[in-house]
């Protein structure tokens, strides 16, 4: 059977260096985010921290809060009958037991790291970069209302993010050895 793993965590603690890591070692990657990006094109709709955080409330209000994995399933069904997936950006508490429910499987890895280290890298980044203020208002609104915190606090394994990449490769491969 293929495996299936969430990554989940804080932005800016390092989710994507895992998923990025097994992407290049044959996974298959879902990025939830992508799934907001695409509708959010579709409709036409600019892509800024705000319209981004209005637009992931209001799928949620029309979805539920297991929202994006709902309309993810088939995807991840498909992915999963050929290969191992992992699962970029799972955020609510609901999509958690949405996904849990249909793939028993599924394993959580948790990416933190100190917050102003968070604060820093999200400031610098290429892509998506946030000033302090932005961040700030992002990670309240994830835990306030979308139950970011859930996935996080129950996660099976944690990759701790302050050190060197060289440690937490070693770390994501003591994971993937594990499940």
């Amino acid at each position: 059977m293929n495996k299936l793993i969430a990554v989940v965590g804080m932005a800016g603690s390092g989710k994507s260096i895992a998923t990025d890591y097994l992407k290049e070692h044959g996974w298959n990657k879902i990025y939830f985010g992508g799934a907001v990006y695409d509708r959010m094109r579709k409709e036409g709709i600019e892509i800024t921290p705000e319209s981004q955080k209005e637009f992931r409330e209001n799928i949620r209000k029309q979805y539920g809060m297991a929202a994006v994995a709902v309309l993810l399933e088939e995807e991840i069904t498909e992915s999963v009958k050929t290969q191992d997936t992992v699962l970029d950006g799972l955020y609510s508490w609901d999509e958690y037991l949405f996904l849990k429910e249909k793939f028993p499987e599924l394993k959580l890895i948790c990416v933190v790291c100190d917050k102003e280290l968070r604060y820093e890298r999200i400031n610098v980044r290429p892509d998506r970069p946030f000033n302090r203020e932005e961040i700030i208002i992002r990670d309240t609104s994830e835990i306030e209302n979308l139950a970011k915190g859930g996935p996080i606090a129950y996660a099976d394994y944690y990759i701790f993010n302050n050190g060197s990449l060289k440690d937490y490769e070693a770390r994501l491969l003591e994971i993937l050895e594990q499940i």
